[in-house]
This record gives structure tokens, C-alpha cells and sequence, in this order.
């Protein structure tokens, strides 16, 4: 079994093409979407139709969760775009979606963790906006129940990560497809060096044994770039082209 594990393509429409493309060319069983589907200043409506014709299995991340119910003064500027993209029927079916999802061979799949789309998995977010990789007390505190599982698939935080976790469980990040900087946070600025990549992963089984690859692709990220910049969102296109926020 091969199985591609998609995450925060956050309407980084070319990104998705390029990972949907590469995933086809390796000839992937099945792909699964663990949310964060389309917040952002690109292009939301085009991305959520993209995802709504592959009918994927799709975990809600917190930005799918939360695009409808609050009033725009709660919203960031980036929610409010996406959100005055997209139709009320498309803003439900994002919300509808499932905050977890059981696969076959003891795999679930989650956007944050298995029983809170807001919180990393694997990693702690320290003061000047950095991420350092969670202790293990602390991530078998947040599988909660599900260090029964076998394969563990989380998104969220946008970076790809690997973990033989608690329980003999496996915990895999893909990264993120179409955002590789969280731009819209303050800290942004004194983030880490990063690539614009569009990134994913790929989980095999293979002789009761799974083996991970970890793709960063090259895209037309210049595309999304000039798209940020043209809506207005600098930050974003730096973010987008560079890999980071000056």
C-alpha cells in the first residue's frame, strides 16, 4: 500500500497541481487531505473546487472549522478573503468535514491532534514564534486515546516530521503544500530560514513495516507570489517566493 498524505494546502492552487501531478507520476494508492484547505490570499474558490472534484478523504483543519462563524471583526484579513471567496454552501462543506478520520491498518488522520485541531502534535511553539519538537510526555498527552492507533497523520504545524511515538506508534507531519511560513503571525519576521517548496509525503507499507519519503517539490511559486501581492498581502508574497518573512 502507498498512500500520499497532503496537508495545509491553504489555496495555493499551482502547489496543489504540482503535488497532485507528482503524486499521480509515482502511481500512489490513495491520497488523504488533512485539512487547512483553502485560508488564504490566493485563491480559495478555485482551490476548495479542485479538492471538491477529487472527493479526497479530508480531515477539517481550524481553518476549515472556524471560515464561517465568526463575524468578520474576528476574522484575520487572510480568513475574511478566503472567506468572501467561497459561497455559504462551500463554507458549510468545509465546516462539515470530519475532525478525524479512521483508515484502514490502524491509521488515523487528524489535522492538530486527535482531539484538537488548534494544537501542534509534535512540537512546541516557543515565545519568538520558533518551534522546538515537543517532549515526549507531552505528545503522548496529546494523542490522548490514540496511542492505540498504529500511524498516527497530522498537519498544522507545516513542517515535516517522522516520530516512533508512544505505543509503538508512528507520527507523520507531511508538511505543508502550498504555505511554507505562517506569514500572518508577528513573529514571522524572525522565523527560521525556510524553502518555498510545496511539500508532502508518502507513507508505504511494505512487509508489515512502513517507510516514509518526504517530497519538497519545485512550482511556479512565483505565480503565487505575484498573486498575494496582487490581493494586497506583501508579507505573503515574501513568504511565498523566499520561504520566509523579512
Amino acid at each position: 500500500m502507498r498512500m500520499a498524505v497532503i496537508s495545509d494546502i491553504h489555496g495555493n492552487l499551482p502547489a496543489l497541481e504540482a503535488v497532485l501531478a507528482d503524486i499521480k507520476r509515482r502511481g500512489v494508492d490513495f491520497t488523504v487531505n488533512l485539512g487547512d484547505c483553502v485560508t488564504s490570499p490566493l485563491w480559495p474558490k478555485e482551490t476548495f473546487e479542485a479538492l471538491q472534484s477529487l472527493a479526497l478523504p479530508t480531515v477539517r483543519g481550524n481553518h476549515d472549522r472556524s471560515i464561517d462563524d465568526p463575524p468578520d471583526d474576528e476574522l484575520s484579513s487572510t480568513a475574511r478573503f478566503a472567506r468572501n471567496a467561497l459561497t455559504s454552501q462551500q463554507r458549510r462543506a468545509l465546516q462539515d468535514l470530519p475532525a478525524r478520520i479512521d483508515l484502514a491498518d490502524g491509521i488515523l488522520a487528524c489535522h492538530g491532534t486527535p482531539d484538537d485541531d488548534s494544537t501542534f502534535l509534535l512540537e512546541e511553539l516557543l515565545d519568538d514564534g520558533r518551534f522546538v519538537p515537543a517532549r515526549r510526555d507531552i505528545v503522548k498527552t496529546r494523542l490522548g486515546g490514540a496511542t492505540t492507533a498504529r500511524v498516527v497523520l497530522c498537519g498544522h504545524s507545516h513542517r515535516q516530521a517522522v516520530v516512533h511515538g508512544p505505543g509503538d506508534c508512528l507520527i507523520l507531519n507531511p508538511g505543508s503544500v502550498g504555505c511554507p511560513v505562517f506569514a500572518d503571525i508577528p513573529s514571522a519576521a524572525h522565523l527560521e530560514y525556510r524553502s518555498p517548496h510545496a511539500r508532502y509525503a508518502i507513507l508505504t507499507k511494505s512487509n508489515g513495516r512502513w517507510l516514509v519519503e518526504f517530497l519538497a517539490l519545485d512550482y511556479d511559486w512565483a505565480s503565487a507570489s505575484a498573486r498575494a501581492l496582487a490581493n494586497g498581502r506583501p508579507e505573503w508574497a515574501m513568504a511565498l517566493s523566499l520561504g520566509h518573512v523579512a
